[in-house]
């Protein structure tokens, strides 16, 4: 199915739970250079099974999604589709408007976050693996020199852009050599048939990674209340910490609910058992509560 955000065309998959609607409704958004046929169509049509209806969608300049520049991380972009999304969604006759909820694997953990707190249509929140970006944590681990040092190369990159140039691009993962998400537990994922996906490429503007040590998504802790928060996290998370996980649930008001799985690797909660299954069941707890 598709639908619009402003003059951008969204492609999703809507899933709609068996019985008589109207049924709450869930959003996702999904990880760094994802598609809908990975990690957010994967938890969509578990918790559509539980009750659901479910859109899982290719944000704009992913996936079968329009927008420009192709594979580019648009952050304000991001937050634009989930607002559509939710438009799109409480125009369904099988939704219950008044009981959508948002749910955000790794990156979109963030974006989930950050867009709950200030739609007042979304009623709770879901982070699964979460990252969730702040400029100060990005800069105490990098050092200030550090920081703008990557600021600056970022700098250059789109001035050429700006100037007529090309826009450039680097591979999204690779197991040694230059990459956005380099090593071994990232290629295991997106560089094998184990995240098979027609419209998923390899690739990622090289601006997109100014956008992620530059964006806020953490804010949105301090905004979220009223509304109900769950974060989902493994004990062990390279690319998400769990540091960051802790952070984001200090800074949520009550009712919360922090949950930690004994996984050893941030993609064991992409698509490994018993980690989905144990996500998934967390979820479906708390919404059963909450929305």
């Amino acid at each position: 199915m598709e639908f619009t955000a402003g003059d951008v065309t969204l492609v999703g998959d809507l899933r709609v739970p068996e019985g008589e609607g109207p049924h709450p409704a869930l959003v996702f958004t999904g990880p760094f250079t994802g598609v809908k046929e990975q990690v957010t169509g994967l938890y969509a049509a578990r918790l559509a099974e539980a009750g659901y209806v479910t859109l899982a969608f290719d944000h704009r300049n992913f996936g079968e999604s329009g927008g420009l520049p192709r594979r580019h991380e648009d952050p304000q972009g991001k937050l634009q589709d989930l607002r559509a999304a939710v438009s799109y969604l409480r125009g369904l006759p099988s939704v219950d408007g008044e009981r959508v909820g948002a749910v955000g694997i790794c990156l979109g953990g963030g974006y989930a976050l950050r867009f709950a707190a200030f739609d007042p249509r979304v009623k709770v929140f879901v982070g699964i693996a979460g990252a969730y970006n702040n400029p100060y944590a990005m800069r105490a681990g990098m050092s200030d020199q550090g920081y703008q040092e990557a600021l600056a190369s970022f700098s250059e990159v789109l001035e050429r852009q700006d100037q007529g140039g090309e826009v450039e691009y680097l591979p999204a993962v690779a197991l040694s050599g230059e990459a956005a998400m380099p090593g071994d537990e990232p290629f295991a994922y997106y560089g094998t048939d184990r995240s098979a996906a027609p419209s998923w490429v390899n690739e990622i503007t090289r601006a997109s990674i100014r956008e992620l040590i530059t964006m806020d998504n953490m804010m949105g802790a301090d905004f979220l209340s009223p509304k109900p928060g769950l974060i989902v996290h493994g004990l062990v998370d390279r690319f998400c910490s769990p540091e960051g996980a802790e952070e984001a649930y200090k800074r949520l008001d009550e009712p919360r609910k922090l949950v930690w799985l004994d996984a050893k690797l941030h993609i064991d909660l992409y698509d490994t058992e018993p980690y989905v299954t144990q996500a998934v069941t967390e979820t479906t707890t708390f919404l059963t509560e909450h929305l």
